[in-house]
């Protein structure tokens, strides 16, 4: 196991812990999760948190995950930065506005679509999803009441031999 893990508590994200690969069986392709470094959270959270900690179970995400994830999706972003700061700029030129603090975990349909928890959610916030092509009031929406809980069915997924997207 890696050592870093037991620098931080996980105690929303035990299942993305225990387990780190999508496919552990696979000589070739594991499909291995990959962290961020504590110092990178903090920065995320200065830029965009307002210098406030996030959720316990994002911190925990980014900590075992945030440079990839086998049940959620960058796209073709090379950083959590970039990720955030490219959607933002996205949601300004469509004329979007989330109001509350928010930060991006899952991109797809061509960046059209995304997955974000609200800053503001206690420890382990609710999962909402934003079509932000869709020229209606209710271009968000919740997914699921809490992170860890969108995250462990997601690894159910993957272990049942589903694609978790």
């Amino acid at each position: 196991m890696d050592e870093r893990l037991n620098v931080m508590e996980i105690k929303y994200l035990t299942q993305l812990k225990n387990n780190p690969s999508g496919n552990p069986t696979s000589l070739t392709y594991k499909k291995t999760i990959v962290p961020i470094p504590l110092e990178e959270i903090t920065q995320l959270e200065v830029l965009f948190n307002n210098n406030n900690a996030f959720p316990v179970a994002l911190k925990e995400l980014l900590f075992l995950a945030g440079n990839y994830c086998y049940v959620l999706d960058m796209g073709t972003f090379n950083t959590q930065q970039d990720m955030q700061e490219y959607m933002r700029q996205r949601l300004n030129i469509d004329g979007k506005v989330i109001t509350r603090p928010f930060y991006i975990i899952d991109v797809y349909n061509a960046t059209y679509q995304f997955l974000f928890v609200y800053l503001d959610e206690g420890d382990n916030p609710a999962v909402y999803e934003a079509n932000y092509y869709k020229e209606t009031p209710d271009w968000i929406h919740p997914v699921k009441n809490s992170l860890s809980g969108y995250i462990d069915a997601l690894i159910q997924r993957v272990k049942d031999g589903d694609n978790p997207f």
